[in-house]
């Protein structure tokens, strides 16, 4: 009996995809594999579709990446109730921020660009150096104290990041930091020497508020 022939697969134009389906896809890539990773092709490969219909969507890939802050910021960045004095307000922001953004380092990674930021994110920035203002400086010094905060929060959850990646990734019984410290030469570097065995749980604890709370002190010091 002779058998009905094969369907033909259908040729044409590559399914439509939606905004929030190239946005959800890109989520994905930059949160398991980085954002490095997130290319236009990748992602076209990702839905199913072409480079050419992203384009549709999404200029670039900066675009791209403006699309996925503001996602999630949205989503996660939420406005708390902050304090009346000044400084603690400093303090409450920059601790708001820095709880949103620890769990997502993709984020930091792409905010480090220094030129992207998500629009919605701006009210931290306000809260921020208004209380700056507000304790003294010129809303010049205000700005700088703002950035000085920023590199201090984008840094430590960057490290930290990289650091817990590293750790999980080394297959040595025994990391490179940890073998250099079992060698220090007490004579040439005494201070570090006598804190070798206690050096990594020491430099994994959590103190970044008691870093931020030294560093606003510190800025506003200087007035």
């Amino acid at each position: 009996m002779p058998q009905p022939p094969a369907a033909r697969k259908s040729v044409g134009r590559p399914p439509r995809i939606s905004r929030e389906e190239v946005i959800g896809a890109a989520r994905r890539i930059v949160a398991e594999e980085g954002v490095d990773r997130l290319t236009m092709r990748r992602l076209a490969g990702e839905v199913g579709s072409t480079p050419m219909a992203l384009y549709h969507h999404v200029r670039n890939k900066e675009e791209l990446l403006l699309l996925l802050l503001d996602d999630y910021a949205g989503r996660e960045l939420h406005r708390p109730e902050l304090p009346a004095a000044p400084r603690e307000r400093v303090v409450a922001a920059a601790a708001a921020v820095h709880r949103a953004l620890a769990g997502c380092p993709w984020i930091v990674e792409a905010l480090t660009a220094d030129d992207l930021f998500a629009t919605s994110a701006l009210w931290f920035v306000e809260q921020i150096v208004d209380g700056l203002v507000e304790c003294g400086l010129s809303p010049e010094r205000a700005v700088h104290g703002y950035r000085a905060i920023w590199y201090y929060t984008a840094g430590e959850i960057v490290v930290r990041a990289t650091a817990a990646r590293r750790r999980a990734a080394d297959q040595e019984p025994a990391t490179f930091r940890e073998r250099v410290f079992a060698e220090l030469d007490p004579a040439e570097l005494p201070r570090l020497a006598a804190l070798a065995d206690r050096w990594a749980p020491l430099t994994t604890e959590d103190r970044y508020l008691d870093g931020l709370r030294a560093l606003v002190a510190g800025l506003l010091a200087e007035q």
